[in-house]
């Protein structure tokens, strides 16, 4: 049975809406536009959405315990307030590759700020990798390399196993996490999936351990498990969706950003549907 989609008409649309995350506190969602730099806030019951502009292109955010957002723009990683506008860079992971930028990024479990890099060129290459930054530190620890576009970064239940994509690559792993020291080994890969199943782009895992990825090449959602069954997908109304997220009373609703790859109505637009099982909450950044 499809599900009822809603589709939020926040104008304009997004270029690349991305990187939604649940403020449980305020009953509101956070989300990005990567090429047209913003960070926005919308109430899932009204549609009613506050925008702060970026001075760059921003790719992701997290929530912070103070109530402040920690984001990961072009130049990298910063502390943003909301109330009184401030944006403080706390630290730059890739200063010496200017073809990067930062992307896919969430906070774990346990508050550390884990984010991915991506080359951001038309001829892409392997240049990108996953940095991983601790409460009250000033740098980065690099935890991976040689991808192109990290994505797709999620947390089992447990907050044992760390799900992890490239989309050019077109590859979704599993890694061991550890929450004491935030380091990951022993990478598995759960799929390869197709243009026509969908390159995965940002995921979230509901409350059975499943992962949920948007399979931006084939417009809709895609539900894997992790012995790498592929258990099932959801047609959506948009042709490019970017993440999905869970949030709204009991974690029951999934948001789901799009991009506008083609002209379409929804295109761009924010989605919210219930796919039948709840999700795992987020963490938040010790800033």
């Amino acid at each position: 049975m499809t599900p009822f989609i809603r589709v939020y008409d926040i104008a304009p649309a997004a270029g690349t809406g991305e990187s939604p995350v649940w403020d449980e506190r305020t009953g509101r969602l956070w989300w990005v536009d990567i090429p047209r730099p913003a960070v926005h806030r919308t109430d899932p019951a009204t549609g009613e959405t506050e925008t702060w502009p970026m001075p760059e292109p921003v790719g992701c955010l997290g929530l912070c315990r103070s109530g402040a957002l920690v984001l990961g723009l072009r130049s990298g990683i910063h502390r943003f307030d909301p109330e009184d506008g401030s944006l403080d860079l706390v630290a730059a992971p890739e200063p010496d590759r200017p073809e990067n930028r930062l992307n896919d990024g969430k906070v774990s479990p346990e508050g550390r700020f884990v984010v991915g890099s991506m080359h951001d060129v038309p001829e892409k290459k392997p240049t990108a990798a996953l940095w991983s930054l601790s409460p009250g530190a000033r740098e980065c620890v690099l935890l991976a390399e040689g991808l192109i576009i990290s994505n797709g970064l999620a947390w089992s239940p447990d907050g044992r196993t760390l799900w992890h994509s490239c989309t050019r690559q077109a590859v979704i792993w599993n890694w061991d996490y550890d929450p004491a020291t935030g380091a990951i080994a022993n990478r598995r890969e759960v799929a390869r999936p197709t243009n026509e199943i969908g390159r995965p782009d940002g995921g979230a895992v509901d409350a059975e351990g499943a992962y949920w990825s948007a399979g931006v090449s084939a417009g809709r959602l895609n539900r894997w498990l992790p012995d790498g069954t592929l258990d099932r997908f959801v047609e959506l109304p948009i042709k490019s969706p970017t993440m999905p997220c869970f949030g709204g009373p009991g974690l029951r609703t999934l948001f789901v950003t799009s991009l506008q790859k083609e002209a379409g109505a929804h295109e761009g637009r924010l989605l919210a549907l219930d796919v039948g099982v709840a999700g795992t909450p987020v963490g938040q950044f010790a800033d």
